[in-house]
């Protein structure tokens, strides 16, 4: 396939300004990957046998944004580059940073440091494309390969045992043999990176076309490090007419079903984490997981946390795991109710979520359980094109209407309303102000 080398103008202009004053200069990593799969890159990385100081004297506007390692950012036609000198990385001490950086002015030394081969490919107008490692020959074959040595590669940085497999799930690719082995080898050594990185991982894989690709991260001993509660699910059997897979078979699938966003990716991983730890067997053999839904929403509460998630995700993502298992009644009166307890803004993600929890289960229960939920998802429909109330903030009837009609203010007040909601749960029509105030009344005097 004939190459599309399309730099943008700033680009070109810090590549062209770089030869002018004597030194080498190539665009690198992502983008040139990006670019021979024949995709249009976001980001634009150069590397160069110039200093730091020879960048900020070759260009008027520079930010040292990481000068230790050799990294200033150059600002120009309106765009922000990162320019990188050449560099060679000293011993690697805590699995992430190296102890000490050397520039070189060799573009082979610094190619080879990187973690795979497709990262480790430069290009720039003059000599064209500089793949010292047959990076584009792997991009063809669909392999992920370390470049050099892949136990070196990842006692350098643990973290890219897990770009590995993310890379792979984005790109549908596998991993080559021998860098399988160093992964299986070295997986414990997960545990020396940070959280916020492994979730950073883990969720460009689990948006990626392919977050199945997390039984590879499992099959090579990852998942034990930062997730081993899905270790636990990956060897739960599910032994009733429901299911036909583990639990962890049965996760992976629904997240297969799911769009690609994140928040939906990570309910699906968790909503039945909690599964091992409620089963029991009945005198027939079949197995039940009662409270299952409570439970897992307890543990991604824990599990979320650990992962260092902020507030308004993990909140929403477990709302939606402890909802995942209810099945609203089949009338207006039932979905509505249902719309209250979940919530409003969370109702129509509840009912992707149990799209794609049914489409993991067994083929015998599906077509039954998808008609039952186009039918509650038709009446959703049809209750917010009618306006219908479904929260205390909708009732015609207010706490402070209540206070002005003579109600003793305190805690009455708040139970009132909440049986109001209750009757114009049942019975929309009954919310107007006259009812609801008559009703509050005779509320007012059962209580």
């Amino acid at each position: 396939m004939k190459l599309e080398w399309n730099l943008p103008d700033y680009v070109l202009y810090i590549l062209n300004t770089l030869q002018s004053g004597g030194f080498e200069g190539y665009i690198v990593g992502g983008c040139v990957r990006d670019i021979c799969l024949g995709r249009t890159p976001h980001d634009w990385d150069i590397t160069t046998s110039a200093t730091p100081q020879d960048i900020h004297r070759l260009f008027p506007h520079t930010a040292d944004t990481g000068v230790a390692h050799g990294t200033v950012t150059v600002l120009t036609h309106g765009e922000m580059c990162e320019v990188t000198t050449y560099r060679i990385d000293g011993e690697y001490l805590d699995g992430r940073h190296p102890k000490e950086v050397a520039f070189t002015s060799n573009l082979k030394e610094d190619l080879k440091r990187r973690d795979f081969t497709m990262n480790a490919m430069a290009y720039n107008p003059q000599d064209g494309l500089v793949d010292l490692f047959e990076g584009r020959k792997d991009l063809e074959r669909g392999l992920i390969r370390c470049v050099g040595d892949p136990e070196k590669r990842f006692e350098e940085d643990a973290l890219r045992m897990l770009r590995a497999v993310r890379f792979a799930a984005q790109l549908s690719f596998s991993i080559e043999d021998q860098t399988q082995r160093a992964i299986r080898k070295l997986a414990p050594a997960l545990e020396r990176i940070s959280a916020e990185r492994i979730c950073m991982e883990l969720e460009k894989l689990l948006v990626s076309p392919n977050p199945s690709y997390l039984r590879l991260a499992w099959q090579l001993g990852m998942t034990k490090v930062f997730l081993p509660e899905f270790d636990r699910s990956m060897e739960q059997e599910q032994n009733n007419e429901h299911h036909f897979a583990t639990v962890g078979e049965h996760t992976l699938l629904t997240m297969e079903a799911i769009a690609p966003e994140r928040i939906l990716r990570f309910v699906m991983l968790l909503h039945d984490i909690g599964k091992p730890g409620c089963v029991w067997t009945d005198e027939n053999g079949i197995y039940h997981f009662s409270g299952h839904a409570k439970k897992s929403a307890v543990m991604a509460e824990d599990i979320l946390r650990r992962l260092k998630f902020d507030n308004a995700s993990r909140s929403r993502i477990v709302r939606l795991v402890a909802c995942h298992s209810l099945y609203p009644e089949n009338s207006d009166e039932g979905v509505r109710k249902a719309v209250h307890i979940i919530g409003p803004d969370c109702f129509a993600d509840f009912l992707r979520v149990k799209r794609a929890d049914i489409y993991g289960q067994s083929e015998s229960v599906r077509k039954r359980k998808f008609d039952y939920l186009d039918e509650v998802a038709r009446r959703y429909e049809k209750i917010c094109e009618r306006g219908d109330c479904l929260q205390l903030k909708d009732l015609c009837l207010g706490g402070k209407d209540l206070l002005d009609a003579g109600f003793e203010p305190g805690k009455g007040i708040g139970t009132i309303l909440e049986a109001l909601l209750d009757d114009v749960l049942e019975t929309p029509e009954h919310n107007n102000r006259k009812y609801l105030l008559d009703k509050a009344e005779e509320i007012r005097n059962m209580i």
